[in-house]
């Protein structure tokens, strides 16, 4: 219910002014989910504002690490990429590159030698040029990261990603700043490649079972289109057996 007042948002929890803004701030590491779900419906959030907010509910006060997680890709996901004649890459929690395919790798150059997808967009500027939606592209990718930082934000190796991406970049910490969460949407994405001309194709993220940290992104295309004839151009050799190259998941800045 957007424009509540602390106040309003206390009275319909059925709770003090003092407590809630302590649960605003962090302060109350046992709240139930009771009165989590309730603040949900009086603020009307969405299912993933809802996701965001039992993440950070249940986030540790310490700045202990996020738990490693699963940077080993499996044979199934690295076949499953091997065969695909179109662009795919597997992201982690904090958006690294953990493993990507030649027709991945020729429609972003640039990409594996940054290492993180939003390290890419924020600081190789070819990107704007490449990405014809690069604005959306960046507060999908910016609002991604806050979601999957949630239950860890005082993640070490987090908190240096952030700091590097501040630093570097205005855009970052105006949208970073947004404090938006979502997860990536599915739909047409447009390239402006140098090597070809604008290609236009279908994005889809697929969450990996057995590995909560990881998920597969797809890009699709028309067969026979003109953007199919453009995407062939860029890797005309591509060999589908052994096209995928696992990616070290830190990159300098």
């Amino acid at each position: 219910m957007p424009g509540l007042r602390r106040e309003e948002v206390a009275h319909l929890a059925g709770i003090s002014v003092d407590y809630y803004v302590r649960f605003e701030q962090g302060r109350c590491p046992n709240v139930s989910d009771a009165l989590l779900d309730l603040v949900a419906r009086i603020l009307r959030l969405t299912p993933t504002e809802r996701l965001y907010l039992y993440g950070i509910a249940r986030a540790p006060s310490t700045r202990a690490p996020a738990p490693a997680g699963s940077q080993q890709i499996s044979n199934g996901v690295r076949l499953l990429l091997d065969n695909l004649s179109t662009p795919a890459f597997v992201l982690g929690r904090l958006l690294d590159l953990l493993v990507v395919n030649e027709p991945a790798r020729a429609l972003h150059p640039g990409l594996e030698t940054h290492g993180n997808y939003l390290r890419w967009l924020m600081l190789d500027t070819a990107s704007r040029t490449l990405c014809a939606d690069w604005g959306l592209a960046a507060r999908e990718a910016i609002a991604m990261l806050r979601l999957n930082a949630a239950p860890y934000p005082h993640d070490p190796t987090l908190v240096t990603l952030i700091d590097e991406l501040a630093r570097a970049n205005s855009e970052f910490r105006r949208l970073w700043d947004t404090h938006d969460v979502d997860v990536c949407r599915n739909g047409k994405r447009r390239y402006r490649h140098p090597m070809a001309s604008e290609i236009v194709l279908h994005s889809e993220r697929l969450d990996i079972m057995n590995a909560p940290d990881q998920a597969l992104f797809t890009y699709s295309v028309i067969l026979d289109s003109s953007s199919d004839a453009a995407l062939r151009k860029l890797a005309p050799t591509t060999n589908p057996a052994g096209a995928t190259q696992t990616v070290r998941t830190t990159a300098p800045g």
